[in-house]
């Protein structure tokens, strides 16, 4: 079983490792974490260091792969971790294993799939991507590097979103819809058409709001 490291020890990193472990699809060995010292330890979970230690602690065999586990609200950060250490350690995916994956898809690298969720015919997954409990992602549709899927966010076939956009609890997106980067939908949003410009859509059907 492969050894594996959390950035973050918040509740995202927390909910994570939960999974994991109760999955036994990973050996968790700790959390980086900048906020915490090292030998604390978070849920009987050892904190390693900080980020800054990432590279000595893997370099010395303290770990195979990392995952990031910081939220919907430093999107900007997950990306400047997963651009900081990419090409030069590993990342793991963890896709629990209640979820139904289409042989076809494609889930890229550092994608963390909670439970239940389904990813249908041709997905394609890009990297440092967490789609939360329930997801139900259609045929044909790529969600975006970095980009965040709350629980239970129904997305149709044929469907593009961009990179770092934040998709709220519940949303729906229709089919054949492209959804530009950098942009966050609202929980209860359905999205019946384009969206080009970015900024935070709510309602039935979004509606731009800043």
């Amino acid at each position: 079983m492969k050894k594996i490291a959390i950035i973050g020890s918040g509740d995202l990193g927390q909910q994570i490792v939960n999974h994991m472990v109760q999955d036994n699809q990973y050996d968790v060995v700790g959390f980086f974490d900048d906020f915490k010292n090292a030998s604390e330890k978070v849920n009987a979970i050892s904190v390693l260091g900080g980020v800054e230690d990432i590279q000595h602690v893997f370099d010395t065999g303290g770990f195979d792969e990392l995952i990031i586990g910081v939220g919907y609200k430093h999107l900007t950060f997950r990306k400047e971790l997963f651009d900081r250490f990419v090409g030069k350690i590993p990342f793991g995916r963890f896709i629990h294993s209640t979820c139904i994956i289409d042989n076809s898809s494609n889930i890229g690298e550092g994608v963390v799939v909670y439970p239940g969720c389904i990813i249908d015919y041709k997905v394609n997954i890009e990297p440092n991507v967490l789609i939360n409990v329930g997801c139900c992602i259609a045929h044909d549709t790529t969600i975006g590097k970095h980009s965040f899927l709350s629980p239970r966010v129904a997305i149709a076939g044929f469907v593009t979103i961009g990179n770092e956009c934040v998709i709220g609890i519940n949303a729906t997106v229709i089919d054949n819809i492209s959804i530009t980067s950098n942009t966050q939908i609202g929980g209860g949003g359905v999205v019946i058409k384009n969206i080009l410009n970015r900024g935070l859509y709510v309602g039935n059907p979004v509606k731009f709001i800043r």
